[in-house]
Protein backbone atom coordinates (compact mmCIF):
# COMPACT_ATOMS: atom_id res chain seq x y z
CA UNK A 1 0.00 0.00 0.00
CA UNK A 2 1.17 3.59 -0.69
CA UNK A 3 2.19 5.63 2.53
CA UNK A 4 -0.04 8.15 2.82
CA UNK A 5 2.40 10.42 5.16
CA UNK A 6 4.71 10.22 2.33
CA UNK A 7 1.76 10.48 -0.27
CA UNK A 8 1.07 13.81 2.19
CA UNK A 9 4.01 15.20 2.30
CA UNK A 10 4.88 14.77 -1.32
CA UNK A 11 1.69 16.98 -1.80
CA UNK A 12 1.70 19.34 0.77
CA UNK A 13 -1.39 18.15 2.07
CA UNK A 14 -0.14 17.90 5.46
CA UNK A 15 -3.11 19.02 8.49
CA UNK A 16 -3.24 19.53 12.14
CA UNK A 17 -4.87 16.62 13.77
CA UNK A 18 -7.75 19.47 14.20
CA UNK A 19 -8.00 19.78 10.54
CA UNK A 20 -7.82 16.37 9.95
CA UNK A 21 -10.45 15.31 11.94
CA UNK A 22 -12.16 17.55 10.64
CA UNK A 23 -12.22 16.39 7.09
CA UNK A 24 -12.22 12.53 8.36
CA UNK A 25 -15.72 13.87 10.01
CA UNK A 26 -16.80 15.21 6.65
CA UNK A 27 -16.29 12.44 4.61
CA UNK A 28 -17.89 10.28 7.21
CA UNK A 29 -20.74 12.25 6.92
CA UNK A 30 -20.50 11.89 2.83
CA UNK A 31 -20.30 7.84 2.68
CA UNK A 32 -23.29 7.57 5.40
CA UNK A 33 -25.44 9.38 2.40
CA UNK A 34 -24.47 7.37 -0.15
CA UNK A 35 -25.07 4.09 2.19
CA UNK A 36 -28.50 5.54 2.77
CA UNK A 37 -28.50 6.29 -1.21
CA UNK A 38 -28.11 2.91 -1.88
CA UNK A 39 -30.78 1.75 -0.52
CA UNK A 40 -33.23 4.41 -1.22
CA UNK A 41 -33.55 5.60 2.72
CA UNK A 42 -34.27 1.58 3.27
CA UNK A 43 -37.20 1.56 0.66
CA UNK A 44 -35.02 -0.66 -1.13
CA UNK A 45 -32.43 -3.28 -0.83
CA UNK A 46 -28.94 -2.30 -0.51
CA UNK A 47 -27.25 -2.20 -3.75
CA UNK A 48 -23.18 -0.69 -3.67
CA UNK A 49 -22.67 1.75 -6.02
CA UNK A 50 -19.30 3.41 -7.70
CA UNK A 51 -19.90 6.64 -5.51
CA UNK A 52 -20.27 4.53 -2.35
CA UNK A 53 -17.02 2.89 -2.86
CA UNK A 54 -15.11 6.03 -4.02
CA UNK A 55 -16.73 7.99 -0.65
CA UNK A 56 -15.36 4.79 1.34
CA UNK A 57 -11.74 5.37 -0.15
CA UNK A 58 -12.24 9.10 1.05
CA UNK A 59 -12.59 8.18 4.56
CA UNK A 60 -10.25 5.58 4.24
CA UNK A 61 -7.46 7.98 3.09
CA UNK A 62 -8.73 10.56 5.81
CA UNK A 63 -8.44 8.00 8.36
CA UNK A 64 -5.04 6.94 7.42
CA UNK A 65 -3.88 10.72 7.01
CA UNK A 66 -5.17 11.61 10.90
CA UNK A 67 -2.82 8.14 11.95
CA UNK A 68 0.07 9.29 10.38
CA UNK A 69 -0.63 12.91 11.81
CA UNK A 70 -1.29 11.83 15.10
CA UNK A 71 2.29 8.81 14.70
CA UNK A 72 -0.05 6.03 15.46
CA UNK A 73 0.83 2.49 13.36
CA UNK A 74 -2.96 1.98 11.72
CA UNK A 75 -2.04 -1.94 11.56
CA UNK A 76 -0.47 -1.97 14.82
CA UNK A 77 -3.64 -0.06 16.05
CA UNK A 78 -5.96 -2.37 14.04
CA UNK A 79 -4.68 -5.39 15.82
CA UNK A 80 -4.86 -4.84 18.62
CA UNK A 81 -8.11 -3.93 18.61
CA UNK A 82 -8.71 -7.73 17.01
CA UNK A 83 -7.46 -8.95 20.02
CA UNK A 84 -9.46 -6.84 22.32
CA UNK A 85 -12.77 -7.80 20.65
CA UNK A 86 -11.44 -11.91 20.61
CA UNK A 87 -10.67 -11.13 24.35
CA UNK A 88 -14.23 -10.09 25.10
CA UNK A 89 -16.24 -12.60 22.30
CA UNK A 90 -14.26 -15.16 24.80
CA UNK A 91 -14.91 -14.13 28.15
CA UNK A 92 -18.86 -12.95 27.50
CA UNK A 93 -19.75 -13.95 23.75
CA UNK A 94 -20.05 -10.42 22.65
CA UNK A 95 -17.59 -7.88 21.32
CA UNK A 96 -19.10 -4.84 22.55
CA UNK A 97 -17.71 -3.25 25.88
CA UNK A 98 -20.45 -3.74 28.51
CA UNK A 99 -20.44 0.10 29.70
Amino acid sequence: MRDVSEFNAEHGLELSPELRMLDLTSEVGELSKEVIDAQDYGQTEFERTDDLVDEFGDVYYSLLSLAAELDIDAEAALAASLDKYQARMSASGDAGSGE
